[in-house]
């Protein structure tokens, strides 16, 4: 661990020492990021490829730093004199979090290679590394300044992405939505922010906690207000009900591949920072984090999965929007581990951590069969999938492959694993009532999920006369969009066959 100040300055001194180790993944981001949008100045239109194959090298690279930091033992950014009260640790819920952000981030990449024809790719490529940048940071954070700061690195940059295409009504409308819900939520989250630190003096996780368990009794209900009022910030980055109404319009009108990274790298995001303030700073008030986690489970889920059950096959652009509903319903999954964790030990985010991996890896391959199907179908209907197979056998057993996961049947043993482990996070925490809501949620995607994938292999549509619809021309596949659908699809049966790799987590204390 660093030490907080350098010896040779004094035990008073103001000068901390740093890990340049510790923060190297998200630096590496964000010094490639800088280093992409320079470079876009001086390379040629011609050449504007060269800068994503930058921008996937940087990743890379921040993600091969993640190995020497694997004993998950590195802290800096210490208040000097003291090794308790850090503002970044590199422990292992900050590493695995780190891991998913940045392969999120890198498959994201690879699904954007061929699509930046129609963008600005010098703006496009330092929006998305800026926005790894934090969302790597922001797991590793250790006081709410850190906290808050990081996850607007990872936001702001997000909203651009969203709305990056020019001329389009659409994208700019789902932009400005993002935008102006994110505002009002961070705001909320401040001011919960504000009324922690008026109370405690301090905005170290750490000492927080140890600080709530004596509080005057008549600054009791300004803390509550200020639990409450940043669990409400968090929960908006979650998609959590009901603070979930951006998400089917963004994912909509966004580019696909920011419609993936805002579903995998934005949602492990706002998990993160919630699951630090509840079972880091907020120990002590389980008791009203713990119930209201609970009922946003349980609310989450519900919503997300009756509205993904009601979309129409033959609407314009529906099987996203079936996905933005579904990564709703998959929120409320995730919740409750964290829910549970009030009830009994920090070792129920363990759970939350397991979903997360499984559900990045096979929601990020079903955005990226989805880019597939949008190169031939632009309107990307759930009815454009029927008879997929006929066409592309190897895409189609994919996604089929993926939505199984998703709905936790077999041979998509990892979702099936990953669901029994957060039930059983609910159950061992006394939360019956939980349980049996996620056990009828599990039913109802059920249902969607399997529709999609029996599409996927029916006869193509037939033409009013009888007669086959003529095939749509087969377009060459971008190498980098066939290796982002390799690289998910290899990880997701991996895991279905050596489920341990990523449900160990659900049994250890990550922190």
């Amino acid at each position: 661990m660093t030490v907080a100040a350098d010896s040779a300055t004094g035990a008073g001194s103001l000068v901390q020492s740093v890990d340049w180790l510790a923060i190297a993944p998200p630096v590496v981001a964000a010094s490639v990021a800088l280093v992409v949008l320079v470079a876009d100045l001086f390379v040629s239109e011609r050449r504007k490829p060269l800068l994503g194959y930058g921008a996937v090298a940087g990743l890379v690279a921040a993600l091969a730093l993640l190995v020497p930091l694997r004993a998950g033992d590195r802290s800096t950014f210490c208040l000097t004199g003291t090794a308790d009260a850090c503002s970044y640790t590199a422990d292992h819920f900050a590493l695995v979090i780190q891991a998913l952000v940045l392969g999120g981030a890198l498959l994201t990449a690879l699904l954007s290679l061929g699509d930046t024809r129609t963008l600005p790719a010098g703006e496009f490529w330092f929006l998305l590394l800026s926005s790894a940048a934090g969302a790597a940071l922001l797991p590793a954070a250790r006081d709410l300044a850190t906290l808050v700061v990081a996850l607007e690195v990872a936001s702001l940059p997000a909203f651009a992405l969203v709305g990056i295409r020019h001329g389009d009504r659409r994208s700019s409308e789902a932009a400005l939505k993002f935008f102006l819900s994110s505002v009002v939520a961070t705001a909320v989250m401040l001011l919960g922010v504000s009324f922690v630190y008026a109370t405690t003096g301090t905005l170290h996780l750490t000492r927080i906690a140890a600080r709530l368990d004596d509080v005057p009794g008549q600054f009791d209900t300004l803390v509550k207000a200020g639990v409450v009022l940043t669990l409400v910030g968090f929960a908006f980055k979650t998609a959590a009900a009901p603070f979930h109404f951006w998400v089917p319009d963004t994912y909509v009108g966004a580019p696909l591949p920011i419609a993936a990274y805002l579903s995998v790298v934005g949602k492990a995001v706002g998990f993160s920072g919630l699951i630090l303030v509840t079972v880091i700073g907020f120990p002590s008030y389980a008791d009203v984090w713990g119930p209201a986690l609970a009922v946003l489970a349980a609310l989450t889920m519900t919503v997300g999965n009756v509205a993904a059950l009601r979309q129409s096959a033959t609407r314009a652009r529906s099987a996203v929007r079936l996905l933005a509903w579904s990564s709703v319903g998959q929120a409320g999954y995730l919740l409750v581990p964290i829910a549970a964790a009030a009830y009994s030990s920090d070792e129920q985010i363990g759970s939350t951590v397991a979903y997360a991996l499984m559900y990045a890896v096979v929601n990020l391959g079903a955005f990226a069969v989805a880019s597939l199907v949008a190169r031939t179908h632009p309107g990307n209907r759930l009815t454009d999938y029927r008879g997929l197979y006929a066409t592309r056998p190897w895409a189609a057993l994919a996604m089929a492959f993926f939505l199984l996961c998703l709905a936790g049947l077999p041979p998509g043993i990892i979702g099936l694993f990953a669901k029994v482990t957060v039930f059983s996070a609910a159950v061992d925490a006394g939360l019956g009532w939980l349980a049996v809501v996620m056990a009828v949620n599990v039913v109802i995607a059920l249902y969607y999920y399997l529709r999609w994938t029996a599409a996927l292999f029916r006869a193509p549509e037939s033409a009013p006369d009888g007669e086959p619809v003529p095939a749509q021309p087969r377009r060459r596949v971008p190498a980098p969009l066939t290796t982002a659908i390799v690289l998910t699809a290899v990880a997701a049966l991996v895991l279905s066959g050596a489920p341990q790799l990523v449900l160990r987590f659900a049994s250890v204390s990550l922190f």
